[in-house]
């Protein structure tokens, strides 16, 4: 019997109000995993008066801001004891290779820990003000119930990335997961109630982005939504949220330059190109889809990476010889493989690659891909694809490299190869990307805000500044004057 999964609501399990659940397949194999319930309006209704309850109990509102760290902490201990099961539950259900799933599961309760020791260093100011009889200070609130929709492609550690600084800042929290994997959101879920986190704070409803997803975004009771998708989505989300007047923090897309100059190291550099573009099989928003190589190493650049792409060990996630895992699921295998045909339909050249890989698995599975023959204006270049597809092309020089890695309407990311130090510098200033990396790729902290530009996302995730993403700042007055008010028409300061 096909395991069946119901929503986590006020700290118990719910089954969905319609009574409906929807399949999950393991993209490797294709076979069904489990059963997910599938979330409602009324689904979602009760999650967020769970969560707005919650916000309003004793036994969240009251508890000191140190003793939500305890509690952050606690939970992040359980992920780490449960890191090796989390890991092959998220490898089973996006296909991503289970030594990496497991690399991230080590570190995430980094994540925890971070923010549970950022819980209580929140803090106000006191504001210099005109009159010795006028106290003015700032404090930092918790904003309400916050709504967290997030991704297929990292389900745990981009959830986690909302999650812990919300919850540190005094939030209740109603995530709903991709609808591809939501088994590993509603595990978190259920430790972070053993955690001894009070019922109701952290809820989710499982389902489809246009019944669950869109209920939650519009919901009354919501203070502010955190989405992790599409541009198109995103913008989406963007205007109802600015119609009802509430926050929203949006990581959205991404095509993102890695440049590689004449003075760099070409093997390190096109082990960059590979990390940057098939690590993860490309499924991810800060992908390196886009690689300029400067015309004097551009021919032995397109040589290694292509060597290389063509000799990635494609097969079974699960095991450890295993480079690449499939895509996915079947649509996005369709997307990448149809954007490869748009890219030779206007003129490009498949180095490598281009199509299903002949393996015996039956799943989602697509070769890495090297295209040439390309230039910034065709839609393989500018267009997000989400899969493991570079597109390289040659530049001669920096000004040139700088406009053409400009010429995008996203900014999430951009990569340097050089060894030259001041233009290393100059470069991460002229690029306008929110995270630039120099002689590396897909390094992370959640130390290290990371904010897009342009189409790629408003909002700040991950370091202290994405704290303030999560409360709001009340400045409060008070005389201390007792004596009579001599002028009731004039303005104080």
């Amino acid at each position: 019997m096909t395991l069946r999964l119901d929503h986590f609501i006020g700290g118990t399990w719910s089954a969905p109000a319609g009574g409906e659940y929807f399949p999950s397949t393991n993209p490797a194999t294709l076979e069904t995993l489990y059963e997910a319930a599938r979330g409602t309006e009324e689904d979602v209704r009760r999650a967020v008066a769970a969560a707005k309850e919650a916000f309003g109990s004793p036994l969240w509102r009251d508890l000191t801001a140190t003793k939500r760290g305890h509690l952050l902490r606690r939970l992040g201990d359980l992920i780490g004891e449960h890191a090796d099961e989390l890991a092959e539950l998220e490898t089973l259900d996006n296909g991503k290779l289970l030594r990496e799933m497991r690399g991230q599961l080590a570190s995430l309760p980094e994540y925890l820990y971070y923010y549970a020791g950022l819980a209580d260093k929140v803090q106000g100011s006191q504001i210099p003000t005109n009159s010795i009889t006028m106290l003015n200070y700032t404090q930092r609130e918790p904003l309400g119930v916050v709504g967290a929709i997030t991704p297929w492609n990292s389900p745990l550690t981009l959830t986690t990335s909302k999650l812990a600084p919300a919850l540190a800042a005094g939030n209740t929290v109603v995530i709903k997961p991709s609808e591809y994997t939501s088994r590993t959101i509603l595990r978190v879920a259920e430790l972070a109630s053993e955690a001894g986190i009070p019922d109701g704070v952290v809820n989710v409803v499982t389902g489809f982005g246009q019944e669950a997803g869109a209920a939650l975004v519009s919901h009354r009771d919501l203070a502010k939504i955190s989405f992790t998708g599409s541009t198109q989505t995103g913008a989406r989300i963007a205007a109802e949220t600015a119609s009802r007047f509430i926050g929203s923090t949006l990581e959205l897309g991404g095509k993102s330059p890695n440049i590689v100059f004449e003075d760099a190291d070409v093997s390190n550099a096109a082990m960059g190109v590979i990390a940057g573009i098939f690590a993860a099989a490309g499924q991810t928003c800060i992908a390196g889809s886009r690689v300029f190589a400067h015309r004097s190493v551009y021919d032995e650049l397109v040589e290694r990476v292509a060597e290389r792409a063509a000799s990635i060990i494609i097969g079974d996630p699960r095991l450890a010889t295993t480079e690449l895992g499939p895509l996915a699921f079947g649509a996005q295998l369709e997307k990448v493989s149809s954007y490869v045909d748009i890219g030779v339909s206007e003129g490009a050249t498949v180095r490598t690659g281009g199509k299903r890989p002949d393996i015996e698995l039956p799943g989602y599975f697509f070769a890495p891909t090297v295209l040439t023959g390309v230039d910034n204006s065709m839609r393989v270049v500018r267009e997000e694809i989400f899969g493991p597809v570079a597109a390289i092309m040659p530049f001669d020089s920096e000004d040139e490299v700088v406009g053409l890695a400009n010429d995008t309407e996203y900014g999430l990311a951009a990569g340097i190869w050089t060894q030259n130090l001041a233009r290393a510098h100059r470069m991460a200033r002229r690029l306008e990307a929110g995270t630039v990396w120099v002689n590396t790729y897909r390094a992370m902290s959640p130390m290290s805000p990371r904010q897009g530009f342009k189409n790629s996302g408003v909002g700040i995730e991950h370091g202290l500044e994405s704290m303030h993403e999560y409360t709001r700042l009340k400045s409060v007055w008070i005389n201390t004057d007792e004596g009579p008010v001599s002028d009731p028409f004039v303005l104080r300061s």
